[in-house]
């Protein structure tokens, strides 16, 4: 079996998690062009949120 046959399959799901991260980066731009007040807020309830839902879980 070749190599080209073994690696095809990976090759989207690859691609796909490769361009995952643009799609945030993008984001965090649009809530920033918005305004850094906005932007700060966001920020600080996904922190929250995160932070909430790991103590939820550790229980």
């Amino acid at each position: 079996m070749t190599i080209m046959k073994r690696t095809l399959p990976w090759l989207p799901l690859v691609l796909c998690l490769l361009l995952l991260p643009l799609t945030g980066c993008e984001l965090a731009g649009d809530i920033f062009k918005a305004g850094a007040y906005t932007g700060i807020i966001v920020a600080v309830l996904l922190v929250v949120l995160v932070l909430w839902l790991l103590r939820r879980f550790r229980r």
